[in-house]
């Protein structure tokens, strides 16, 4: 009866990884109504790069229970199924924090900005937007750095 329930707990994994990358366009709720300073620039240079992805401990838990549970049904006695389930959590907890931290770590482009000021800006975001070299972008600073296309002129 209990095998029923691996799935479920294979699927809080994968919806505990499921965090949007460094978005440019996607506010978190706390995020929003706040102000940010806006400067124009102009990109100088891109390059992709990967960040990495998150350990919070969801997927190590949910591995290892899932892990335990699966463990449990090896062996035919009360012993082989206690060092099942042990060795199961082990072994799930281990995969389950591999699994939340390669479902959560992607491709970002680093943008270079030279700032109307002289300055040069690095940000680093996703590029949903298809920004390029040589774009005017403004650059909101804020709890976050984001840049975005310049339509005001």
């Amino acid at each position: 009866m209990r095998v029923r329930y691996i799935p479920l707990m294979l699927a809080a994994i994968a919806v505990a990884g499921c965090q949007p990358g460094p978005s440019a366009n996607t506010y978190q709720r706390n995020q929003t109504m706040q102000a940010a300073n806006v400067e124009t620039g102009q990109i100088i240079s891109f390059r992709v790069v990967r960040y990495s992805g998150t350990q919070s401990g969801v997927g190590a838990g949910a591995g290892a229970v899932a892990g335990g549970v699966t463990g449990s049904f090896l062996g035919g006695g009360a012993r082989s199924n206690v060092l099942g389930a042990v060795g199961g959590a082990v072994l799930g907890g281990v995969a389950g924090s591999a699994a939340e931290e390669a479902i959560t770590s992607g491709d970002a482009v680093e943008f270079i900005v030279r700032m109307d000021g002289g300055q040069t800006l690095a940000v680093v975001q996703q590029n949903e937007d298809n920004l390029a070299v040589g774009e005017r972008v403004m650059v909101l600073r804020g709890a976050q750095t984001r840049i975005i296309r310049d339509t005001s002129r």
